[in-house]
């Protein structure tokens, strides 16, 4: 099944929901219509009981290159500007929160350079696939702006709280191999080897037990905010959870049988 806009696709196919930020000549930057079809659309993969994976991805040579500036200057120098903070507020926090929150797997599949939101957009999700070719770059502090899009959260996670400081107060490139080695990137490959890679990672997320994944998402989001003995705790009501789940009955019988397991997701 398969929608389409001017500046985002939806698309299911085997179980893996693909949102495609589709405005190539702007290089996918975030117009105020493709950051509200981008919340809906990760709303719907959300609630898509098709879809069992997500992937992100970009078209063009860009992921996406964070806030389209030349709208953005038009609010400034309009009569009524409003604050930038509304935009983080009503279209930004909730997408960041959508990523980071899917109760499914989530792959930014990082085609080409992902800077500002775009870059946060990819730090939020589980794995990131690159192109050899593809980059980070924070930008926020190049435009004198403050980080955005969940970057102050997940940067310092991925990479540390000092290294995260530098690249968002001195922004400038991070290229594919050194994302990979500072924890930027999970995979890094070439441009003829990139699709395959990401479509064989959502098949595989696609046919595991993605109640687990929940789970597993939601205990170390959890463990991030709570001491060790609340964390234990929700830990264990999530090994509780899965542990009478018809995917835990099946894996057993499935490894005692020494045969390949078919979740379903319950």
């Amino acid at each position: 099944m398969a929608t389409e806009s001017d500046a985002v696709t939806y698309v299911v196919t085997d179980s893996i929901a693909t949102i495609t930020l589709n405005r190539p000549d702007g290089m996918n930057s975030l117009t105020l219509e493709m950051k509200e079809l981008l919340k809906a659309a990760l709303h719907r993969a959300e609630a898509d009981t098709e879809a069992r994976v997500v992937v992100l991805a970009g078209s063009g040579r860009a992921f996406c290159v964070g806030q389209d500036l030349r709208e953005h200057i038009a609010g400034l120098t309009s009569e009524n500007p409003g604050p930038l903070s509304d935009t983080v507020s009503e279209h930004y926090n909730p997408i960041v929160t959508a990523i980071a929150t899917m109760p499914k797997p989530v792959i930014a599949a990082v085609n080409g350079i992902a800077a500002g939101a775009g870059a946060s957009l990819a730090f939020a999700a589980d794995f990131r696939v690159m192109v050899t070719t593809a980059g980070y770059n924070t930008a926020f502090a190049g435009i004198a702006l403050s980080c955005d899009t969940g970057a102050s959260w997940t940067l310092p996670r991925l990479v540390g709280r000092q290294k995260a400081t530098e690249l968002l107060m001195f922004p400038r490139t991070i290229e594919a191999k050194e994302a990979l080695k500072i924890g930027l990137a999970n995979f890094v490959l070439d441009p003829k080897d990139f699709p395959i890679k990401v479509k064989l990672l959502a098949e595989e997320l696609a046919a595991g037990p993605t109640l687990a994944y929940a789970s597993m998402k939601r205990a170390m989001n959890y463990a991030e905010t709570h001491d060790l003995a609340e964390s234990l705790a929700f830990e264990g009501s999530k090994m509780a959870l899965t542990g009478a789940s018809a995917d835990h009955l099946v894996a057993v019988k499935a490894f005692l049988a020494k045969e390949r397991p078919v979740f379903s997701g319950s």
